[in-house]
């Protein structure tokens, strides 16, 4: 089963990036047996910002295209969204948006796990709404979704793990709903 992982967000020190990295530990580490993680990084997908002129000028950037092609050859994703200002990163809003220009069903039915966290005690919970509202509509199978409150304190970054007990037999379920039946 081959899962692409990645933190929506283009920080280097993202704390999306943290939980996808640890989802990624648990899913090769036998939470999903025979499971191979790819994970992204959302810089490698960097393009112009997305317009209608930029399009009809040079067509779909290579980027967009290949990320296109990556979720086809998935047997499932992990997403976890940054939340800037209640919405997507502009980095992976942009993404998205070029996506969505080579095929409006970018997920391709997919099976999808979505996170959010943050520092604050909402953890992205209104960009984790705003993907459950929408993805749908953009070919995704949402089987999970989870928002992840006060990352640092619910998160030991040196071990790499959720330290909250309930938070982290959450994370694990959503994660196993990707485990083949």
């Amino acid at each position: 089963m081959k899962i692409l992982a990645m933190a929506a967000s283009n920080s280097s020190t993202s704390i999306n990036h943290r939980i996808i990295l640890h989802a990624a530990d648990l899913i090769t580490g036998g939470l999903i047996p025979d499971a191979e993680v790819q994970v992204l990084d959302l810089n490698d997908f960097e393009m112009p910002i997305y317009s209608s002129d930029r399009e009809a000028a040079g067509g779909v950037p290579e980027p967009a295209q290949r990320f296109y092609e990556l979720i086809g050859e998935a047997d499932a994703i992990v997403l976890s969204f940054a939340e800037h200002n209640g919405s997507y990163s502009a980095a992976y809003k942009n993404l998205y948006d070029w996506t969505s220009r080579v095929d409006m069903q970018v997920f391709q039915d997919t099976p999808l796990v979505i996170f959010a966290t943050s520092p604050g005690g909402r953890g992205g919970s209104g960009v984790l709404q705003a993907a459950l509202s929408t993805m749908p509509f953009f070919g995704g199978d949402v089987r999970a979704s989870l928002s992840i409150p006060s990352f640092h304190s619910n998160f030991d970054v040196d071990a790499g793990v959720i330290s909250d007990e309930a938070l982290a037999a959450e994370f694990h379920a959503a994660l196993q709903t990707l485990a083949p039946a």
